[in-house]
């Protein structure tokens, strides 16, 4: 199976990076403890609710060390292109929805650095879509559920 690429901006990249780190040298150690911890307690391990809570949490950091492994592994990392004619992925896009004056920042990311609350959208989102490609005064469409909204592109960084 071939795995599609996840892009990243270099900032993604060693943020995803620094987690994976501390989840393998500081998270697993912990949690191995917890588990000896409740095993030296002894009894019945079917009982044993922190033995439970240390096997499932292990299972979690087990799973999420592999996500991020596998995320880095196919990471495609995208630098800024150096010319803001276009929105691409990595751009920094200032917006202003049509019948408002608010200014919104948003920057151009791949999923697995996606944080819309940060103002990190994905490329595969409906913003991301129909953004990718767009210049300065042009007007994107977004289907939303209380339907369309139309956003102005004031500046591409």
């Amino acid at each position: 199976m071939v795995d599609q690429p996840q892009y990243l901006t270099p900032e993604g990249y060693q943020t995803l990076e620094k987690r994976l780190r501390h989840l393998v040298e500081v998270r697993r150690a912990e949690v191995a403890e917890r588990l000896r911890q409740a095993l030296e307690e002894g009894g019945d391990l079917t009982e044993n609710a922190e033995y439970e809570d240390a096997k499932n949490e292990q299972a979690f950091v087990e799973g999420e060390i592999q996500r991020l492994e596998m995320i880095l592994n196919t990471a495609e990392v995208i630098e800024a292109s150096g010319t803001n004619d276009e929105v691409s992925l990595g751009s920094k896009v200032t917006v202003v929805e049509q019948g408002t004056q608010d200014k919104e920042v948003y920057h151009v990311v791949g999923s697995a650095e996606a944080r819309p609350s940060e103002g990190k959208i994905s490329i595969e989102s409906p913003l991301g879509k129909a953004l990718i490609g767009a210049k300065v005064r042009d007007k994107v469409t977004v289907k939303a559920p209380d339907g369309e909204i139309v956003f102005v592109i004031k500046a591409i960084e």
